[in-house]
């Protein structure tokens, strides 16, 4: 076959963008036909591994499909497009190999990923396409593979010796260099229409008002919240300082959904950041970005690292700890009915927009794993089924540090979750907005309502066990904050029968530590 007939089919997956795509520029660079190709993947449709939730839920889903449409019109606008399938990869794409012609194929090309399930799909479309080249392309880090500098088994167990090594000895690499001209889809093939959320199995849900990521996917509004944040608000300038928010779309960068969905690049954000610096200002804000972007790489290499430990019961510190299943419990959480209002707003969050704050993410990741002490994959695989901003690695790289089986250097880690909510939701303005059952208990009250006596209760019309639950499990440091919250009753105790100390019986992705640099997964982090 003439040079001048050659295909090369990319398969796309979470790298839906057009600017600093290096698989579409080196297939746009080798052949003379470009054949974007992305496939919903049924596996992706069903339950996640260990509990059978959703393994994508309608939020990210609507992202996705957003996204999906956006790259095909970007892609259009520059001479191309993107064939849309159902189906497998490794199933997809060798059909179109034999509808086209096998010799007039030259090649395959697609990012690289980590974890099992999608090296399964690699290895698979290795083996069906044997004789065409197969090109593998790092480019989902910000600090790439071969730069390190250590090897991935000399990773270090700590985040902050990673980063001081790969602050002190590497480069981030310039974004790939985009032709405004693509080449062209292949002739004789149709790209396929976009399904609907119906069409996949999933039931599209109204949106909600309250949402703290009223955002839409792809990459035109990935680009568009990175001007916003950094040259139309100059937000980015005080991010420390309003990260920890949770009301509202300004509090946070909110760059994660696009970045787990590869619709913004890390290195894109990056430059964008050292220009701001350059032009505008430099200071601990700025750099806290780039600190994030951080934690994002390095759960990515920890994965690389330790492969499958990274879903096993056990972590990659193969501690074994007697958790338990109770699935009362576990409802109790994940319906946002625990009793503990800081806890039950952010799951009610959550499972209405799939979107969390990095604080939230945090203390309801503790809640579960330090004071119910359930298993912690209940969560991960929950929030995987959740998250808009849903990425495997640092999902799941969280949920062990949040459990004490992953890279927390600090043993026992637990958060207080009435000191959280007093510290960061003082006047209890997001719990109300979440929790309406308790809109009429005043101030940071809302915290410890079952603190509070049966006449204060009873003005707030809350009767407790009946309009709320009482708390599922009281910690004994929590009573340190009883009456901190400018009137709570100081009773020291659950008002009506609590259930106790987390009692009960004893896959695949959330939150963790005081420090996780979740901005950019969760919320991700």
């Amino acid at each position: 076959m003439s040079s001048k007939g050659r295909i090369v089919i990319c398969m796309l997956r979470n790298d839906l963008r057009f600017h600093d795509n290096e698989v579409l520029a080196w297939a746009n660079k080798n052949g003379n036909y470009l054949l974007p190709v992305y496939c919903f993947d049924p596996r992706h449709y069903g339950g996640t591994y260990k509990f059978g939730f959703p393994k994508t839920g309608p939020h990210r889903l609507k992202f996705l499909l957003e996204s999906v449409k956006d790259l095909r019109n970007t892609l259009k606008s520059h001479g191309s497009g993107l064939v849309v399938r159902n189906g497998k990869p490794e199933v997809v794409i060798p059909e179109l190999i034999q509808k086209l012609g096998n010799d007039a194929v030259h090649a395959v090309a697609f990012h690289e990923e980590v974890t099992q399930e999608e090296l399964d799909v690699e290895r698979a479309l290795k083996l069906q396409c044997e004789n065409k080249v197969i090109q593998k392309i790092w480019g989902h880090t910000l600090f790439h593979r071969d730069d390190l500098p250590f090897s991935v088994k000399q990773l270090p167990d700590v985040y902050t010796q990673f980063r001081k090594r790969v602050e002190g000895s590497c480069t981030v690499r310039q974004c790939i260099e985009m032709s405004e001209q693509l080449n062209p889809l292949p002739e004789g093939i149709e790209e396929g229409e976009i399904p609907s959320m119906q069409q996949l199995g999933i039931q599209e849900v109204a949106p909600d008002s309250r949402t703290s990521f009223p955002f839409s996917g792809g990459e035109t509004s990935g680009l568009e919240r990175v001007r916003h944040f950094l040259w139309e608000t100059d937000a980015v300038a005080t991010y420390k300082e309003t990260r920890n928010g949770m009301i509202g779309a300004e509090y946070s960068t909110k760059f994660s959904a696009w970045l787990a969905h590869g619709c913004i690049s890390p290195r894109y954000i990056y430059y964008e950041i050292k220009r701001y610096e350059q032009e505008r200002v430099a200071n601990n804000s700025t750099y806290w970005v780039i600190f994030e972007l951080l934690w994002r790489d390095y759960f990515r290499y920890v994965a690389l690292k330790y492969g499958n430990k990274l879903f096993y019961l056990s972590g990659i510190q193969g501690k074994h700890i007697p958790w338990k299943k109770d699935k009362e419990l576990f409802r109790a959480w994940k319906e946002g009915r625990t009793g503990v209002p800081y806890v039950d707003a952010n799951m009610r969050e959550v499972a209405a927009t799939g979107f969390m704050s990095n604080r939230g993410r945090q203390n309801v990741a503790s809640f579960l794993t330090k004071d119910l002490k359930l298993d912690w994959r209940l969560g991960a695989e929950w929030f995987e089924s959740m998250l808009i901003d849903h990425d495997v690695c640092s999902n799941y790289g969280n949920w062990l540090y949040s459990a004490g089986l992953g890279n927390d250097p600090r043993e026992d880690r637990k958060f207080n979750m009435v000191k959280q909510g007093l510290d960061y939701d003082p006047e209890g303005d997001y719990v109300r907005l979440w929790v309406p059952e308790l809109k009429n208990v005043s101030g940071g009250n809302v915290h410890t309502v079952w603190t509070m006596s049966n006449n204060a209760l009873s003005r707030a019309d809350v009767s407790l066990g009946e309009t709320y639950p009482n708390p599922v499990t009281i910690a004994p440091e929590w009573s340190r904050h009883y009456g901190k919250s400018g009137g709570a009753s100081a009773r020291g105790g659950a008002r009506g029968g609590g259930r106790g100390g987390g009692h009960g019986q004893g896959g695949r992705h959330g939150s963790a530590g005081q420090k996780r640099g979740i901005d950019f997964y969760f919320k991700g982090s």
